[in-house]
């Protein structure tokens, strides 16, 4: 809202104004101010959850100091997309299409998570939502922006283009650039615009270009060919959005875990953001220019802000928990933005702690199953899962029986969060190996 009262007074001579076109500007300040309202407005919120005894209802399984965490607030995510909100509010452009996306995905997932909650703390019932209602409705939100990327004119990639000149042929990649939407000038003087198109394209490692094209999946050309790439586009957008949903939902089991784990992310995917929305950069890099992505940044700004003020008081002993108001919001936050920057293909390695959480979760049960009813006794991949639980466990049967002694919760979580920051350090070095 400040963005565009100051562009409403563009005319006047207002002192900084200039500032809030710039989006590095608006990034900090979304960040500082998500910081703040986690802060101030989280100890209140915490302290009303406690009032109102919105505590967590745990089951002994039998780890290290868990039913000391009895009764500790739930449903903390609260804090975390009010934080987002407010900042994206007041600092973004609320008519950017991918802010407008962000917004409905934090909305929409939270409203969700805070039905499972409710469920689980007032009905008392542990179970909470039934798993087909809530994939039902990442799938329902997963189609949403699947057809608006579809058929949304303000989503758009730029090819890049081969400019004659009177010597020969210029790349754009070796072009004088002037930051202009539509033009590149040319070393010669001449001028030449290049293709804003709808694509179906996206960022891969380890090739030449950092591209791939959905429509190589096709088995069909012509119209039929293009109403299947488009299809296939879709159906992945969904699978994103379902996998990080609930890859986070999973992660979210010990103090802060999930909260700067997910912060790390953000703080890669705003890069990538800013990056791919700024021609200059794009074309210095080498990667897709998508305009009108630069304004993901100031998003991921709130993000990452609105989760540092959280882990303030979700750290080691955690004050409050997110609960899945928080964790299904964050993993659809994550899914969305990689799919609108075209990165969702470096998830695996970005997001890889969420990947092997949820990997650990469907090892265990098909082997659990298989076992059990080829021997008549179930058998255990690892001591428990998800596998931040199994380095919790010790004298447990089975196949994988390292590290022999349970290891405290503090250590865990912050040798996750190493690993998630060497993952981050290797997405983001991607962008040059070809």
């Amino acid at each position: 809202m400040i963005y565009h009262l100051f562009e409403l007074l563009k005319d006047c001579d207002i002192p900084g104004q200039r500032l809030f076109t710039y989006l590095s500007f608006r990034a900090i300040f979304a960040s500082a101010t998500a910081i703040l309202i986690s802060l101030i407005f989280g100890k209140k919120i915490i302290r009303w959850l406690q009032k109102k005894q919105i505590g967590e209802e745990i089951r002994d399984l039998g780890l290290e100091g868990q039913m000391q965490k009895k009764g500790t607030p739930t449903m903390g995510g609260v804090i975390i997309i009010v934080a987002i909100l407010i900042s994206v509010l007041l600092f973004a452009d609320l008519t950017n299409i991918y802010i407008i996306l962000l917004l409905v995905t934090t909305v929409w997932l939270g409203l969700l998570g805070f039905a499972d909650d409710s469920i689980k703390v007032f009905r008392h019932n542990k179970e909470g939502l039934s798993e087909k209602a809530k994939l039902a409705a990442q799938v329902i939100l997963g189609l949403s922006i699947g057809i608006t990327v579809c058929f949304s004119n303000d989503i758009v990639v730029r090819e890049r283009i081969p400019l004659s000149t009177d010597t020969g042929t210029v790349s754009a990649a070796d072009s004088t650039i002037v930051d202009k939407d539509s033009e590149l000038r040319v070393n010669s003087g001449q001028w030449a615009e290049q293709d804003v198109v709808k694509s179906t394209k996206t960022t891969i490692p380890f090739v030449k270009n950092h591209e791939f094209d959905y429509k190589w999946l096709s088995p069909f050309k012509g119209a039929a060919g293009w109403y299947c790439k488009w299809a296939i586009y879709v159906v992945m957008i969904v699978l994103v959005i379902t996998a990080c949903s609930n890859g986070t939902n999973l992660t979210d089991g010990m103090d802060g875990l999930s909260t700067g784990t997910s912060a790390i992310v953000g703080v890669v995917l705003g890069i990538f953001a800013y990056l791919s929305g700024n021609i200059l950069n794009a074309e210095y890099l080498n990667i897709m220019y998508i305009p009108g992505t630069g304004e993901i940044a100031v998003f991921m700004a709130a993000f990452v802000g609105a989760l540092i003020g959280f882990l303030w008081y979700n750290s080691y002993p955690a004050q409050v928990f997110m609960g899945d108001t928080g964790s299904l919001a964050i993993g659809g936050i994550i899914g969305v933005c990689a799919i609108l920057i075209r990165k969702e293909l470096l998830l695996p390695v970005l997001c890889g702690i969420f990947l092997v959480e949820s990997l650990s979760v469907l090892m265990q049960r098909f082997y659990f199953k298989y076992t059990k009813r080829r021997y008549g006794t179930g058998k255990r991949i690892f001591r428990m899962a998800p596998l931040h639980h199994h380095f919790q466990k010790e004298n447990v049967p089975a196949l994988i029986n390292i590290p022999k002694r349970a290891v405290p919760e503090a250590k865990i979580v912050v040798r996750f969060w190493i690993i998630g920051i060497l993952l981050a350090v290797f997405t983001i070095a991607l962008l040059k190996i070809r």
